[in-house]
């Protein structure tokens, strides 16, 4: 128990039991001196209703993002004291514990070693306000970890998956590969036909293997945990307003801690510079291509 929730409670029940404060510190075993002290430091009241302004905001965001957050305003603050401050406010966000599961053989998943390089896409579900199912599609660059196109509809089909990606590469240039699942809508023929007239490797992983595309996998359990069950969608024209406003806000606002705390669109332009070091590059030339072990 702190110090802090001590003294409240021996002032409670000093309130309580009309007994004398020598006799309530005596039974909880409380200095005196503790419990008369009063403290002197700023209880800094700027600080907690910005950072409250930013948890209501930014509901899943952490201590940490948070921190970085206040800092790119200007606020000259460490991660320990926004820490003190953020469970001191009850602003600790509840996460799922994730159950372990036995490890096996890994296998060598190939790295994208620049932007645009390759490119990772998959779907997911959600509902609108009236209960009406829809399936969205997301496209992530592996490397700059970009997100490249949202697009929500009630029905997608490989032929929406195609005419998404031309207008992607309309305005990037096509990628080496594509990592992608087994569904019908990439896997079936209008997708292959894409794949070789555009020259581009569609990259298919094992079937319920679905860490073998992890990139995307992470990315969309934060769309899941930011937007989709935050946001309430009316309609589809709702649901693709606020889609487009989360992936904005994420490729240029959000900050990603694989990438040193940038925004995806900030990594990209210091890649694009120059400024940014090769990930790979003390690595073993054979280790070059390799990213990293999943089940």
């Amino acid at each position: 128990m702190t110090r802090a929730r001590r003294k409240a409670i021996a002032v409670w029940v000093q309130a309580s039991f009309r007994v004398s404060e020598r006799r309530t510190c005596r039974v909880l075993r409380l200095c005196r001196a503790t419990q008369r002290y009063v403290g002197r430091r700023d209880p800094q009241l700027a600080l907690r209703q910005r950072l409250r302004e930013l948890a209501s905001v930014r509901v899943r965001f952490g201590y940490r993002r948070l921190t970085i957050l206040l800092r790119r305003e200007g606020w000259h603050v460490n991660a320990k004291r926004v820490y003190r401050l953020y469970t001191q406010e009850g602003l600790a966000v509840r996460t799922k514990v994730r159950k372990k599961i036995a490890r096996r053989r890994p296998i060598v998943v190939e790295v994208a070693g620049a932007p645009n390089q390759r490119w990772s896409m998959d779907f997911v579900a959600s509902r609108l306000e009236d209960g009406k199912l829809f399936r969205i599609l997301t496209i992530l660059d592996q490397y700059t970890r970009e997100c490249l196109a949202i697009l929500a509809k009630t029905h997608l089909s490989g032929g929406d998956v195609a005419a998404t990606l031309d207008g992607v590469i309309a305005e990037r240039g096509r990628p080496v590969s594509i990592t992608v699942d087994n569904g019908s809508e990439f896997a079936g023929r209008v997708m292959d036909a894409w794949a070789h007239r555009h020259g581009v490797q569609l990259a298919f992983i094992r079937p319920g293997r679905p860490t073998e595309n992890s990139f995307i996998e992470s990315f969309n359990g934060r769309l899941r945990d930011e937007c989709l069950n935050v946001e309430l969608f009316a309609s589809m024209s709702d649901a693709t307003r606020l889609l487009g406003a989360w992936r904005e806000d994420y490729n240029h606002h959000r900050p990603h801690s694989s990438l040193g705390d940038d925004t995806p669109a900030e990594f990209a332009a210091k890649k694009l510079e120059g400024t940014v070091p090769s990930r790979h590059e003390e690595r073993p030339a054979e280790e070059a291509g390799l990213l990293q072990c999943v089940n």
